[in-house]
C-alpha cells in the first residue's frame, strides 16, 4: 500500500530525494520549502531549489513563513499524512506536529549520528579532518538531531575532498536511502536505535569571522577549512588591499613567517609547513588558476598578506 507523504526541504542538497520519492509508487501529498528570498547582487527574488523541482513535478507547494501559527497546524493535520520525510527544510518542525498521532516524522541527515548534530555537518566533519562521514535516518523527536536511527551509510572522507563534493554523494546516496527507509516503513520492519548520547558532537552554524584565514594554523587546518568552505562562502584573505577568495589549495613544506609569500607561485607560509594556492577567485571576478591571476598581479616573497581589508 503507498504512503501519503508530506516531504520538507529547501536547498539542492534535498533534490534527488523529493525527485526519486515523486518516482515512487508513493504519493506526495504536498511540499513544503522555505519562503522565496533575495539573492546575488541584484537582489532578485529566488525560489529555493526545492520549489522549483516540486513546481516541475506539479507537486502542491506551501512556503511558510512560520510554522507556529495555528492556521498552519490546521492545514497540515488536515492534510493527514502518513509519513512526513525532512531534507534540510531549515526550521524547527514544532512539538505539535511532532505530537499528532498516527504520523511518523523522519529526517534525513548528513552526518554519522550522533556526531555532528546541527546545521553544518558537512563543513565542521571537513575542518575537523574526519575520516570518515556519511548520512543518517532518524525519527525526529523535540531535540536537535536527537532521535533514533534508522539507517545510516558511510562516505570516506580524504584531503583533497570539499563540500560540495561531499554534499553531492550525500545528496545521492541520501535520496536511495529515504526510499529504503519508506519501504521499511510501509511494511512494518522498522528497527529504530537509540543514540548514545555520550558521543554526541554539534556542528554549529558557519560564522562569517570564520572564513579568513589566520595564517598562525597549521597548513593542513587551513586546507580542511578552504575544502570545507569551497566553492562557497569560500576562505579568503588580503592581497595588496584585494579581497581573494581560495578554492583550491596544497600543503607544501616551506617555512617563513606566517602570512608572508615565500616564491613567485603565492605560496603562503602557516605556523607549520605553507599552502600553495592553485585556484582563487577575486571579488566580483570569476575563479581563474593561479598562474594566470599572477601574470597580471605582481606578488613579492616576503610580502605579508595576514592585514585586514
Amino acid at each position: 500500500m503507498a504512503l501519503k507523504i508530506i516531504f520538507m526541504g529547501t536547498p539542492e542538497f534535498a533534490v534527488p530525494s523529493l525527485k526519486s520519492i515523486a518516482n515512487s509508487s508513493h504519493k506526495i501529498l504536498e511540499v513544503y520549502t522555505q519562503p522565496a528570498k533575495k539573492k546575488n547582487r541584484g537582489q532578485k527574488i529566488q525560489n529555493s531549489p526545492i520549489y522549483e523541482c516540486a513546481a516541475k513535478l506539479n507537486l502542491k507547494i506551501r512556503c511558510p513563513i512560520s510554522l507556529n501559527k495555528q492556521d498552519e497546524f490546521d492545514h497540515f493535520k488536515s492534510l493527514k499524512p502518513d509519513l512526513v520525510v525532512v531534507v534540510a527544510y531549515g526550521k524547527i518542525i514544532p512539538a505539535n506536529f511532532l505530537n499528532i498521532k498516527k504520523i511518523l516524522f523522519i529526517n534525513l541527515h548528513a552526518s554519522l549520528l550522533p556526531r555532528w548534530r546541527g546545521a553544518a555537518p558537512i563543513q565542521r566533519s571537513i575542518i575537523n579532518m574526519d575520516e570518515e562521514t556519511g548520512v543518517s535516518i532518524m525519527k525526529i523527536v523535540d531535540k536537535l538531531d536527537a532521535g533514533p536511527i534508522l539507517l545510516t551509510s558511510k562516505i570516506q572522507i580524504t584531503k583533497d575532498s570539499k563540500f560540495n563534493e561531499i554534499s553531492q554523494k550525500m545528496s545521492n546516496i541520501g535520496a536511495k536511502l529515504i526510499l529504503e527507509a519508506i519501504n521499511l516503513i510501509k511494511n512494518n520492519t522498522v528497527n529504530f536505535i537509540d543514540q548514545n548520547e555520550n558521543e554526541a558532537t554539534y556542528a554549529k552554524k558557519i560564522e562569517k569571522k570564520e572564513l579568513k584565514i589566520n595564517w598562525n594554523e597549521r597548513a593542513d587546518q587551513i586546507i580542511a577549512k578552504i575544502n570545507a568552505f569551497s566553492p562557497s562562502p569560500g576562505c579568503w584573505f588580503n592581497l595588496s588591499g584585494l579581497r581573494i577568495k581560495v578554492l583550491t589549495a596544497k600543503e607544501v613544506e616551506a617555512s617563513g613567517k606566517p602570512g608572508t609569500i615565500v616564491d613567485q607561485n603565492l605560496t603562503i607560509a602557516c605556523s607549520k609547513n605553507a599552502i600553495q594556492i592553485l585556484e582563487l577567485k577575486k571579488e566580483g571576478r570569476q575563479k581563474i588558476k593561479t598562474e594566470e591571476f599572477l601574470k597580471g598581479n605582481k606578488i613579492k616573497i616576503g610580502q605579508c598578506v595576514s592585514k585586514n581589508v
